[in-house]
């Protein structure tokens, strides 16, 4: 007859199995992960996250671009979230499940902010999806994690994150400055047109120098 094996975080585990014993065991600073088999507590792993050297600069990026508030979310355990948030001197919170995750992403949407969330797990996947902007970290990233993400970064550097922002500022300019183009220039055009002053001719042949400028001033996104 077989047994049922669970594995999971204390969260997890602790709706079917007695977990007293774990008082005992000491893992500061560390992410436990534990293994019941029919309900009683057999195993525990314990694993330290090292932060990338990358990250902190990255926040700072974040953060003068006018990211109005950056939260970690993290399922490791509260010892866990409490040194990493140190370290990064962020809001976090700790032993987040995946709809949990999605909760943090509709409070802060239904006050009128725009959510980015990044991630790169099967739990992350979720809340990929409900974020107004889901950032998949690509190479360590899991294949749901990617496909529900609206982004997918091939290369697992925090420092991309502020580039992102960035390419996605500058973008934006040139979209304002080409529809501007457009608009002055269909209105002169018509006016002229309407007036006499530009002949039918020249008005339908003028007719692709906005093509041709917009492409020429899109292409600049190219070279930066």
């Amino acid at each position: 007859q077989g047994s049922t094996v669970r594995v999971g975080n204390e969260r997890f585990i602790a709706r079917e199995s007695d977990l007293s014993s774990l008082e005992s065991l000491e893992t500061p600073g560390k992410t436990r992960l534990l293994v019941s088999q029919d309900n009683i507590l057999v195993g525990v792993l314990a694993a330290a996250d090292t932060m990338r050297p990358e990250v902190p600069e990255a926040l700072g990026a974040l953060k003068g671009l006018g990211i109005e508030q950056v939260m970690l979310l993290t399922g490791d355990n509260q010892e866990t979230a409490n040194a990493l948030g140190a370290q990064l001197k962020i809001p976090y919170r700790a032993n987040m499940l995946p709809e949990d995750k999605i909760k943090i992403v509709e409070e802060y949407q239904s006050k009128g902010h725009y959510v980015v969330m990044v991630g790169d797990g099967v739990n992350d996947a979720p809340a990929l999806a409900k974020a107004d902007v889901g950032i998949a970290m690509g190479v360590a990233g899991s294949d749901i994690a990617i496909e529900t993400a609206h982004i997918a970064l091939m290369r697992e550097d925090w420092s991309l994150i502020p580039q992102l922002f960035e390419i996605a500022h500058r973008t934006m300019g040139v979209v304002k400055m080409n529809l501007a183009f457009t608009g002055v220039f269909n209105l002169l055009g018509i006016t002229l047109a309407a007036f006499g002053i530009l002949p039918p001719v020249l008005a339908a042949a003028a007719q692709s120098i906005p093509d041709i400028a917009i492409l020429t001033n899109s292409s600049r996104l190219l070279n930066q």
